[in-house]
């Protein structure tokens, strides 16, 4: 009898191909002519001459790479740098740096709950969400979207610690989750907020300060945020930022804190240098929304379905999973790079093309954008 453990691969990639939903790693040359409505550089920062000048210096300074975890070699002086100004820019008391978006996600969940806490998450919230309640070993209500009346119900129904628990900006759609009433629920229920800003941030707020900003509630003792270096920013890892004492209990009890290397000097520079340069610049804010409303507004003109924008992510409907990944392809060899989005990255089970507006995309740029969008279009436009 033959050893084949892994067997059993095979039979789900053949499932994933009937399908049509294998994915497949495209690396990206270093210049390329496509237009990219595809990343989350929503300020254009990534490869400003001051970011990456920034990254270089740090990389200069700090070494290649943090050396070990943030409690033993991995803390430079360039990461407290950081946090300060995180918190000061948002409108927080204290910010904590992680090596991602996603392990600050992780790291907010479960070092703040614990066995008999209640989570209740939104159902469109992102998959580093998702995993964190997973990993939290509290219950978790997972509740309509957008529906503060829902999180109301759930939170009533628990007698205990709770936290509740949404992205900003969804990720699929592109709509802003109604902060203000969730934020409200939690008080009446005495229970902790946490909100996933990471497609808020410089976006939308003041100077793009982020959501929690715009809804006045930055800096609230029992709201909590975390955020991605990684979009706005222009760079690599993420942040959790909320009370003091939350962000020392952090230090002390997450585990993708403690044992994970520290954030590269590099990325940190890079992040440091994005952040400086929007304060001094905030109006790429307002021009990432802008761009975002006028995307949408060409395209839902023209007859396509999209959802109008919060911030900076357009996400328009395809017909099926099959022509969403058709259309993406077709586009791109037109050109023009967009997001696919289909199942199971979507829990609605609809397809999507997803848009990114960028703060630095011209006039020109724009109307190729939409034209290209449209001509390759797997349904006529009515």
């Amino acid at each position: 009898m033959s050893y084949a453990p892994f067997d059993w691969i095979d039979d789900e990639a053949r499932r994933r191909a009937d399908a049509g939903l294998v994915r497949t790693l495209r690396p990206r040359p270093a210049d390329t002519e496509l237009l990219d409505l595809a990343s989350n550089d929503y300020l254009g920062l990534s490869r400003h001459p001051e970011v990456t000048s920034a990254a270089a210096e740090a990389a200069r300074t700090w070494g290649g790479g943090a050396t070990g975890s943030r409690l033993v070699t991995g803390s430079t002086t360039l990461h407290a740098e950081l946090e300060r100004e995180l918190a000061d820019f948002c409108g927080f008391e204290a910010a904590l740096v992680f090596s991602s978006g996603y392990a600050a996600n992780l790291a907010a969940l479960t070092a703040l709950t614990g066995h008999e806490s209640l989570i209740v998450s939104d159902a469109g919230n992102h998959a580093s969400i998702v995993d964190g309640c997973r990993l939290a070993r509290a219950a978790t209500a997972v509740v309509p979207h957008a529906d503060p009346e829902a999180a109301r119900k759930a939170l009533h129904d628990h007698d205990g610690r709770a936290l509740a628990v949404t992205d900003s900006v969804f990720s699929v759609d592109g709509d802003a989750a109604p902060l203000a009433a969730l934020a409200g629920v939690c008080r009446e229920a005495g229970a902790a907020l946490l909100v996933d800003d990471a497609h808020g941030l410089g976006v939308l707020g003041e100077g793009g300060r982020g959501a929690l900003a715009a809804a006045g509630l930055a800096g609230d003792e029992g709201v909590v945020a975390t955020l991605t270096l990684s979009k706005s920013l222009g760079s690599q890892g993420g942040a959790v930022l909320g009370p003091a004492r939350v962000i020392r209990h952090l230090v002390n009890t997450a585990r993708t804190f403690i044992f994970d290397t520290g954030l590269a000097p590099a990325a940190v520079g890079a992040a440091l240098g994005a952040l400086r340069l929007l304060r001094r610049e905030p109006g790429r804010a307002a021009r990432a929304g802008a761009v975002a409303v006028e995307l949408y507004g060409r395209l839902t003109a023209a007859g396509l379905i999209a959802v109008r924008p919060d911030a900076a992510v357009v996400s328009v409907r395809a017909p099926s999973a099959e022509s969403a990944v058709r259309w993406a392809a077709d586009c791109r060899t037109a050109g023009l790079a967009v997001g696919c989005f289909r199942p199971p990255s979507v829990p609605d089970g609809i397809s999507r093309l997803r848009l990114t507006a960028r703060a630095d995309l011209t006039q020109e740029q724009i109307a190729r954008a939409v034209g290209t969008i449209l001509s390759t279009a797997p349904e006529p436009v009515s």
